[in-house]
């Protein structure tokens, strides 16, 4: 069983059955099925997505730059990390929001000793924000934070059961792979589960992924036990 491990949300999960923003049922039901994890003495380290709300690589253009681009997209991870952490803590789930951009009127700066202590209290930490810099995806920051907190495992949520040697919802005939490594990972261009930049820095430092689905219920606490739920990547 894990000590402590990293759970990389999207926005488009935070958007549960919402068209367009945070769905808070979904949030109540996440945090019922965190509990479970840190009932279990298993430290949570969460870093959200921002789709549900803005992608910054899609608003590139018509005179908004790259950079601009990027930040509206880390301040759309805000929203979802402010949310998260009042729908945790309503539910009982001690939680704690830092942020990677300054933002101090609304949330704790990321400190890795500020965020160590939390963890060692029992509290989940959500970071919002990203990596704070421009270019870097949440996944890469997903990575970059779970080695900074001496993570055991990513758990990267997806809507489907694990990585497939093709695009399961276009091929009836997709096979799930139940381990690969960080080899086949990042030359496969079939499989597109993180950037490429991800699965280098975890591969570089032997960190294992997870791929699952974190819906079915006990799930998330399954992986974060290792009892192999949906694809592990490894080297």
């Amino acid at each position: 069983m894990h000590k402590r491990v990293l759970l990389k949300l999207s926005g488009e999960q935070l958007a549960g059955k919402v068209e367009h923003g945070f769905d808070a049922d979904f949030a109540a039901w996440l945090a019922a099925e965190l509990k479970k994890v840190t009932d279990a003495g298993i430290e949570v380290v969460v870093m959200v997505g921002g789709g549900n709300y803005a992608r910054g690589a899609q608003l590139v253009g018509n005179g908004i730059l790259r950079v601009t681009a990027d930040h509206i997209g880390m301040l759309a991870t805000m929203m979802n990390a402010l949310a998260l952490t009042d729908v945790f803590e309503y539910a009982g789930l001690p939680t704690r929001c830092l942020s990677n951009i300054y933002a101090e009127q609304v949330a704790e700066p990321f400190v890795f000793r500020l965020a160590e202590k939390h963890l060692q209290k029992g509290r989940v930490v959500i970071v919002a924000g990203g990596i704070g810099r421009p270019y870097l995806t949440t996944d890469t920051a997903a990575v970059n934070l779970a080695l900074e907190m001496n993570c055991d495992i990513v758990l990267k949520a997806t809507k489907v059961d694990g990585v497939y040697d093709k695009d399961p919802a276009k091929f009836p005939d997709a096979q799930r792979i139940d381990h690969m490594t960080f080899q086949q990972a990042v030359t496969d261009p079939n499989i597109q589960v993180m950037d490429k930049a991800a699965m280098g820095l975890a591969m570089e430092h032997e960190l294992q992924i997870t791929v699952f689905d974190p819906m079915p219920v006990d799930n998330i606490l399954k992986a974060a036990r290792g009892e192999g739920v949906g694809t592990t990547i490894a080297s």
